[in-house]
């Protein structure tokens, strides 16, 4: 036999070694996640006489703790401190744990000292121990090494995401907001720092600090657009439009921008319902790039932001929709007939049809905007889907399922056919066919749009919750019938229909949809005291219901915005964020309340 190497003797020996020792850690640790101590700890220490591993030499010192076996971890530290020179620092942390798992808090600051002197200048030791004071909650310690290695590495430039952390740890907003700015600046690395304000920057006093000090650090440094890019970023964050339009109308002229981030911001504002400073976003478009390839379109939105702006106040007046019918009709009459004006010529035809009741002249517009824009189907499609709600306002279903099943076969599994069965699934439950219309809503409630299936989960849920209660599903019935009226605009009609619903079926499971239906149409009439009434006894009767925190938000909004009664909007909005702390409502109710009170809101 041949002799067997020195060499491969040793490999061999060492080899299985190392097995042992994975061995114990194993051990080691699974006695830990059973929360045996006494076991973990006799596989711990053998396995780090030998091996230095962090995580298990903080589940060693964890478990030392809970035995309360202090001798043992005080002589294990001495000996891995004599043995084990490089990993001192280490060993110098955990014994100060233990000692203020003790209560020897002066012992223990006198280790950690020594821990941080045993780093030297190894800048990423120095990096690593920071981490675990943070860990251990010792955000001091960590402020004092971070600052060390700087001193060491004669550098102010490193570590400052980290110091930034650690600032928040310690309540320092303004050492933490300069950290970041100036890393942000350094490294022009602006989506890190909006990340790292975004959780660090919650609480309101440090939202206001970060305004003033962006607004500082523009007028010394002016020519420096990282600035005025985080402030953007900051107001729209705090859905700020008009102060955004400011520093972003700043940037275009600077930085030759031609209006085009202006436009998104003013798409960005539509889209959060700020009507009156997207029509002054795309109105300084019109003004400053009437040349510009922009501004049909803006043209087109700033006479859009109005139109919502109308549609969303009430009551809606025919004055202002005329108003709104001759401005589109300037825009064509200057542009022409073409693919640049279909989409205003698609707005005069839904305006014609919803608020002036020509629905002659609206089918006529329709058809010119169509023929205008063949080329284009999404468009075309577009056109028809309104087509249907003509014929469904002007009392011809018929037609209008024809128009709907038309757009549902040309756009199968796009976002317009699901958005055609939809209105085919409404225009069942509003003929009161529910099976029918819930069939079509299951298929939906799949839908790639999110809007489209939580629309469609909503009338399913509503279907099902009020039908199979009696042989007839009459409540059902006419309660369908009324959303038909409102649908054509048939308030007054819809309204008396409400009242006898009420009275007849308020012990049904309808009640409180009927109430909520009621009130809404009242504020849409400016009736807002008799929508109060309604608002009242929902609130009263069925305050645990699913229109709850509706009704109330809605009361305490009356109350503000149209009543002038102050103390209630404010009680209304207190009482809604102690009743239904996890409303969608209780962000806005805050901010209302505050704004009331008269806090300053930035």
């Amino acid at each position: 036999m041949k002799k067997v190497s020195r060499w491969v003797l040793i490999y061999m020996l060492l080899s299985g070694a190392a097995a042992v020792g994975q061995t114990e850690k194993e051990m080691a640790e699974e006695y830990f996640k059973n929360n045996d101590c006494p076991k973990a700890l006799t596989y711990y220490s053998s396995f780090l006489k030998t091996t230095f591993e962090k995580n298990a030499l903080k589940n060693y010192t964890n478990c030392i703790i809970k035995t309360k076996t202090w001798g043992d971890g005080e002589q294990f530290f001495k000996k891995q401190i004599k043995g084990d020179a490089p990993n001192a620092s280490w060993y110098h942390l955990y014994w100060g744990v233990l000692l203020e798992g003790q209560g020897k808090s002066q012992e223990a600051t006198k280790k950690i000292e020594q821990s941080i002197a045993a780093s030297g200048a190894r800048i990423e030791l120095k990096r690593d121990l920071a981490e675990e004071f943070r860990a251990i909650n010792k955000p001091e310690w960590a402020k004092q090494i971070l600052i060390e290695a700087r001193e060491a590495a004669k550098r102010t430039d490193i570590f400052q995401l980290e110091l930034a952390s650690v600032y928040r740890d310690l309540n320092a907003p303004e050492q933490m907001i300069d950290e970041l700015l100036s890393y942000g600046m350094r490294y022009q690395n602006i989506e890190v720092v909006q990340n790292m304000l975004q959780d660090f920057t919650k609480d309101e006093k440090e939202q206001a600090l970060l305004e003033k000090v962006l607004y500082d650090k523009i007028q010394k440094f002016p020519s420096e657009g990282f600035y005025n890019e985080l402030l953007i970023w900051y107001q729209i964050q705090k859905k700020d439009f008009y102060k955004a339009f400011i520093q972003e109308r700043s940037l275009d002229k600077r930085f030759k921008h031609n209006g085009a981030r202006l436009y998104n911001l003013g798409m960005l504002a539509l889209q959060n319902l700020d009507y009156n400073n997207a029509g002054t976003i795309f109105d300084h478009l019109v003004k400053e790039y009437p040349k510009g390839q922009l501004y049909p379109v803006a043209r087109r939105m700033a006479i859009f932001a109005r139109e919502e702006q109308v549609k969303n106040t009430y009551p809606i007046k025919r004055s202002e929709v005329q108003k709104l019918l001759g401005q589109y009709q300037q825009l064509v009459d200057e542009l022409g007939v073409n693919v640049r004006t279909v989409e205003a010529l698609r707005n005069m035809a839904i305006l014609n049809a919803f608020y002036m009741d020509d629905f002659k002249k609206a089918i006529e517009i329709l058809d010119t905007a169509i023929d205008a824009g063949k080329q284009e189907k999404n468009f075309v499609d577009k056109c028809k889907l309104d087509l249907g709600d003509i014929y469904l306002l002007q009392g011809e279903p018929w037609e209008a399922t024809l128009v709907y099943s038309q757009v549902e076969k040309s756009q199968k599994d796009d976002l317009l056919g699901y958005e055609a069965k939809l209105r085919n699934a409404k225009l069942h439950y509003f003929k009161g066919e529910f099976e029918l219309a819930k069939a079509v809503l299951d298929i939906l409630k799949k839908a790639t749009s999110r809007e489209i299936a939580n629309d469609a989960n909503e009338l399913s849920l509503l279907i099902m919750d009020n039908t199979g209660l009696d042989s007839t599903e009459a409540a059902m019935k006419q309660y369908s019938s009324v959303e038909l009226l409102l649908f054509q605009n048939k308030k007054y009609e819809a309204i008396d229909t409400l009242k006898h619903l009420y009275t007849k079926y308020q012990n049904h499971s309808l009640a409180d949809e009927i109430l909520w239906l009621t009130a809404k149409t009242y504020i849409k009439l400016d009736s807002n005291q008799q929508a109060m009434e309604n608002l009242k006894v929902l609130t009263t009767k069925y305050g645990h219901d699913i229109y709850g925190d509706d009704a109330l938000f809605a009361s305490a909004k009356l109350y503000q915005e149209k009543l002038k009664d102050k103390d209630l909007a404010m009680k209304l909005y207190q009482e809604l964020m102690e009743k239904y702390p996890g409303s969608i409502f209780v962000a806005e109710s805050r901010k209302r309340f505050r704004l009331l009170r008269g806090d300053v809101i930035n």
